[in-house]
């Protein structure tokens, strides 16, 4: 049985993004099977092949962004910087003989859940080419407004 199903609500409507995602998913739950079966090599196998397909998925993604013109494309950068460095201490944890699984499938299910359904989300208009200034971001929006209100003397 997977410890997590992948359903429609975590799709962004691209197909490559997608399907990168259910890996992850799937990364997740084989991280899930190796933790149930206390095989702690089976789960410094599947952290370090998580760890290079989520670097892997992120140049995709962020490649994709540049190509659009998305406009928060730094900021979802670190974003997915932040993860990596995130995960990384994880892989080190564990590598020193730390128990972290339980909490690190928690942790990455819940990153991608919330990475999905709100950073993700925001980029497939550029994608499509519905959109050219960035939805559901008004607070950073009115900050940027402030700011050049603010710093703009003319």
């Amino acid at each position: 049985m997977e410890y997590w199903s992948w359903d429609d609500s975590l799709s962004i409507g691209i197909d490559a993004i997608d399907e990168q995602h259910k890996r992850l998913v799937a990364y997740i739950n084989e991280l899930q099977g190796a933790h149930k079966e206390q095989d702690e090599q089976g789960v410094a196998r599947v952290l370090h092949g998580l760890v290079d397909y989520t670097v892997t998925h992120f140049a995709f993604e962020e490649a994709l962004m540049a190509r659009v013109g998305y406009p928060l494309s730094e900021g979802h950068k670190k974003v997915h910087e932040a993860f990596i460095t995130h995960i990384n201490r994880y892989a080190e944890r564990h590598a020193a003989g730390e128990q972290i699984t339980r909490r690190l499938i928690s942790d990455l299910q819940i990153w991608l859940t919330n990475h999905i359904k709100n950073d993700d989300r925001h980029y497939v208009s550029y994608y499509k080419g519905e959109q050219s200034k960035p939805a559901e971001a008004p607070q950073q929006y009115w900050l940027q407004r402030a700011w050049h209100r603010i710093f703009s003397w003319r």
